[in-house]
């Protein structure tokens, strides 16, 4: 699923905007092949969203360049612009149909006009609700159209060519989550970057995602985070399909805060880990003074492309 795509065959890296720095992977057959970072000026991006276009292209344009990455890149967001939901509906066999009941749907469940959101959704397969009658489970995602559109109005302009926009909690849930989930459990990811990304996903099926409003490095960070992640869960608990949160997984740069992911499992009263950066891919080719943590997003986003 993707909120932007183009069909093509050529290379493309995954591209994650932090808000703090740029991270950029190629990968190839479950191996690395290359990756780059670059700080990214202060201001440029925030709260997620571009707020300077001409200094994201200038950035990325250079970031481009020094790295030797490919024209095609596959970005990804996350801010409080993003909105997913996830509905039943009867079995329905038309793909139109199933496109116009999907749409109808979505202008019930989620607060964005049509006209100024994009719109994506994905079939997640069957579910047999209370009443014994099998429905089709379908997640819904709607980003606002005119934040996509600043973010790759710069990466054009970078002379980069958009052929994806995807969630960073997809991403995130392609690299830190197993395929068979525990019997009736989720898992909870927490990528703690620029913006602190929470998803939660039974397996690989994301079903849950907010961008968090606490900074991870802030005064109080940990009783924050609990707080907002106790909330995310609760409002996870009451959506369609949802099922109990076994674990916390975190990620992401802040996720080494000495003590943090500690303090923040005895406040949740759920086991809390960090989850390997770099999923089950072959890294070798970063070296020693490499931060695996800021390639977690970007490399997803590369898995993207390539399914």
């Amino acid at each position: 699923m993707s909120l932007f795509r183009n069909n093509s065959s050529r290379q493309i890296a995954g591209l994650d905007i932090d808000g703090r720095f740029l991270a950029a992977v190629q990968a190839e057959d479950g191996r690395i092949e290359r990756t780059a970072s670059a700080e990214l000026p202060e201001g440029v991006i925030q709260n997620g969203e571009v707020s300077d276009v001409d200094a994201l292209a200038a950035a990325l344009s250079d970031f481009a360049s020094s790295a030797g990455l490919p024209k095609a890149v596959r970005a990804g967001v996350s801010n409080q612009q993003i909105a997913l939901r996830v509905v039943e509906l009867p079995p329905i066999a038309d793909e139109r149909d199933l496109d116009a009941a999907v749409r109808f749907q979505a202008a019930e469940v989620i607060a964005m006009p049509p006209d100024e959101s994009i719109l994506d959704y994905q079939v997640a397969g069957s579910v047999e609700g209370p009443d014994g009658v099998t429905r089709t489970r379908v997640i819904l995602v709607a980003a606002r159209r005119t934040m996509i559109e600043s973010l790759t109005e710069a990466l054009r302009k970078a002379g980069l060519k958009p052929q994806g926009v995807d969630l960073d909690a997809f991403a995130i849930v392609r690299m830190l989550a197993e395929d068979t989930p525990g019997p009736g459990l989720s898992k909870v990811f927490c990528h703690l970057g620029g913006v602190a990304n929470l998803a939660i996903a039974t397996g690989r099926l994301c079903l849950f995602t907010r961008a968090l409003s606490t900074r991870w490095e802030s005064e109080g960070a940990a009783d924050e985070l609990a707080g907002e992640i106790v909330v995310s869960i609760d409002s996870y608990m009451g959506a369609p399909g949802s099922v109990p949160v076994d674990q916390v997984v975190f990620s992401g740069p802040g996720a080494a805060t000495e003590g943090l992911v500690a303090g923040l499992e005895t406040q949740l009263g759920i086991p809390c880990t960090v989850g390997a950066a770099l999923g089950g891919l072959d890294a070798s080719v970063l070296s020693d003074e490499e931060d695996a943590s800021r390639y977690t997003v970007a490399a997803g986003l590369a898995l993207g492309a390539a399914a």
